[in-house]
């Protein structure tokens, strides 16, 4: 079973997944500003943190599939569903296979659309470099996923990230860089979906479509989206901002889109 940790004893439950080359660990800064009304299940996704490889290639569907049987164990049922750039792909798929145990799904700094033709091809190009120089791979990327107009102010955060990057097994990195370039179009999963569906998203995020992932989001009154002033890496860049949008989205209500 998945690798996790759990932490407070609130009565609503909210399931933290991270995103690509990063572990449950992530967290650290958004936590102590999540509400006491949270008990949160942070989980290490197939192949990444404490969590063992489980295939050759890591589906959105496989990984969904043991974050439910974490949840089973735990023996949850309804619950808030959060998950980071692959988390959120991970949540998309949880959401399409369980969608009776959903509270809610955030997409945080994640979208429901496919990779296109040239970022397919850009993951299938890194096969090679993941498996042979891994630490080349992780340092040319991990700095552009912050925002570049604070690159000086995030400097110790970025080290952060290339730290749990480069502790991540490139193996488990290399299967769900194979995953991702799998998944398929999600949009149906919000368009049809009767929980809550919350979407955060960075004004200066290099590694999602903010813009057309907030514009294409269906008229539907159960969803909320928010753009942040921060790169794709809210919960380091803005931790108490997202935290505070989460606990007041998934807790109470407020207004349907706000740029903050």
């Amino acid at each position: 079973m998945l690798n996790f940790e759990k932490k407070g004893n609130g009565k609503e439950t909210l399931i933290l997944l991270h995103g690509f080359m990063e572990n449950l660990s992530i967290w650290d800064d958004m936590e102590p500003h999540l509400s006491e009304n949270f008990s949160l299940l942070k989980i290490d996704l197939p192949g990444h943190g404490q969590s063992e490889i489980l295939a050759e290639t890591h589906t959105m569907e496989l990984m969904a599939e043991e974050v439910k049987k974490v949840l089973d164990h735990e023996k949850l049922n309804k619950v808030h569903l959060l998950g980071h750039s692959m988390g959120g792909y991970t949540s998309l798929a949880f959401a399409e296979k369980y969608p009776e145990n959903l509270k809610s799904l955030t997409l945080f700094f994640s979208t429901y659309f496919p990779d296109d033709e040239e970022k397919k091809q850009q993951r299938i190009k890194s096969y090679r470099i993941i498996k042979e120089a891994f630490p080349n791979y992780v340092r040319a990327g991990i700095p552009n996923l912050f925002n570049p107009n604070e690159r000086d102010i995030l400097e110790g955060k970025i080290e952060t990230a290339l730290a749990i990057a480069l502790s991540t097994n490139n193996l488990g990195a290399l299967a769900c860089v194979k995953g991702m370039v799998e998944r398929t179009d999600k949009k149906h999963i919000l368009e049809n979906l009767e929980s809550k569906i919350l979407v955060l998203a960075g004004k200066h995020d290099n590694a999602v479509k903010t813009e057309n992932t907030i514009k294409s989001l269906p008229d539907r009154t159960n969803i909320k989206s928010y753009v942040i002033d921060c790169g794709h890496n809210g919960h380091w860049e803005k931790p108490g901002i997202c935290a505070e949008i989460i606990n007041t989205e998934l807790l109470h209500n407020m207004p349907k889109k706000l740029v903050l």
